[in-house]
């Protein structure tokens, strides 16, 4: 007897496998009409006819309407304290994010909030914001550190994250990002900064088993291709996955550094110029983009497309942080793929299920409604996959699923 059966399913969508699908392949996606899936111990053991599914304890009515893998958000920063709605109307007359992280703030500002913050207000918080993602068809979630920027607060922002795995029924894979800024204590000292983090934080983090992935911003004003590769090489010795913040803003060389050594993902590159994306294409480098970010900061939009047309996999991500994309809400980020990347509806779902979980590693657990996966499902109230990406603006799950757990 198996746990859970949703029946009813108008149409079950998703792509297979358990790798990131590359340029054309990112519309093979699977619809399933008229059908029902089964769950055991929290992972699928049945998708077929309703007349053939295995007896459950327990019954969901889908109600035929569409049905597809839990998303997954492959880029946030959902640990920090404080907000920065301050910034907002400096935003609106024209400040530049660089000029506010130069003068002080963004970042910065967030990074004093957060180590004045207590591990448990940091949790709490956290934990808060993860269950509205949950609510929003969110089911694995990839958090940053950053705002911490020494040796406790760092530790401190990651501890919250091990936390989050053990008391929810989500899914987080805990991205070190200690080079997401120079603080102010090293200002105008980003070298000595970028020994610290390679010498005394990767180190202790790597001790203490707290992340899976080293990420880095790559960008003016903050750590050149040369302290990127400095970090990442050394980061690759520890046996991090390795992550780069690369051509967010301006071209600085961070997506030819992330092909050249061929890193797991490159993620923003909006500025990411065509050496840095056939580097990345012929390396298998999945690039993560985050409309969400261009729309919030007024930038363009990363040639997603272009990418594809390069073969490479692309993943899109709500990049969810108090300064450049304070909003959680993934679907938003699949709505702007479609208007703004041009991606097909299932282009765009690919980029938040399967991709998504390769570019954090979990492709073989989650991000499709396969049998022996975890059961991790999305009833919508949308009779279809264009239907979804038409609408915008508002929540449109009907039941979030994590493991077979109901959550909504």
């Amino acid at each position: 007897m198996a746990d859970l059966l949703i029946k009813n399913i108008g149409a079950l969508v998703s792509a297979k496998g358990s790798k990131a699908l590359k340029g054309a392949e990112m519309a093979n996606i699977d619809i399933l009409h008229d059908c029902a899936a089964a769950v055991k111990d929290g992972k699928i053991v049945f998708i077929g006819s309703e007349s053939a599914a295995p007896t459950c304890t327990e019954v969901l009515d889908a109600k035929g309407l569409l049905v597809t893998p839990g998303l997954v958000d492959a880029h946030t920063h959902l640990v920090f304290g404080g907000w920065r709605q301050h910034e907002f109307e400096l935003k609106l007359k024209g400040a530049a994010y660089l000029d506010i992280l130069k003068a002080g703030g963004g970042i910065l500002s967030t990074v004093e909030k957060t180590r004045a913050a207590t591990e448990n207000e940091l949790f709490e918080k956290a934990k808060k914001i993860s269950l509205q993602m949950a609510a929003h068809g969110t089911t694995t979630i990839e958090a940053k550190s950053g705002y911490g920027l020494n040796i406790e607060d760092e530790l401190k922002q990651l501890s919250v994250v091990k936390r989050l795995q053990a008391d929810m029924p989500l899914d987080f894979v805990s991205t070190f990002m200690g080079a997401h800024a120079v603080p102010g204590e090293y200002k105008g000292r980003s070298e000595d900064y970028i020994d610290f983090v390679c010498n005394e934080l990767l180190p202790v983090v790597a001790s203490k088993k707290l992340a899976d992935y080293c990420d880095i911003f790559c960008e003016t004003g903050v750590f050149d291709a040369a302290l990127s590769e400095k970090l990442l090489l050394k980061a690759r010795e520890y046996g991090f996955g390795l992550k780069i913040h690369a051509d967010e803003i301006n071209p600085v060389g961070g997506s030819e550094l992330a092909g050249r050594l061929g890193v797991h993902t490159a993620e923003h590159l909006i500025a990411a110029t065509d050496e840095g994306i056939d580097l990345m294409a012929d390396s298998g480098v999945i690039a993560c983009l985050l409309p969400a970010t261009s729309f919030y900061l007024d930038k363009p939009f990363a040639r997603a497309r272009y990418m594809m047309d390069k073969n490479m996999a692309v993943a899109v991500a709500s990049d969810f942080n108090p300064g450049s994309s304070p909003n959680f809400n993934l679907q938003f980020a699949m709505n702007l793929a479609c208007i703004r990347y041009k991606m097909t509806p299932k282009e765009a779902l690919s980029a938040v299920t399967i991709n998504a979980a390769a570019a954090i590693g979990m492709a073989g657990k989650v991000g499709t409604i396969e049998i022996g996966k975890k059961a991790d499902i999305v009833i919508w109230n949308a009779p279809d996959l264009d239907y979804l990406f038409y609408r915008y603006g508002n929540n449109q799950v009907m039941h979030t699923i994590k493991g077979g757990a109901v959550l909504r």
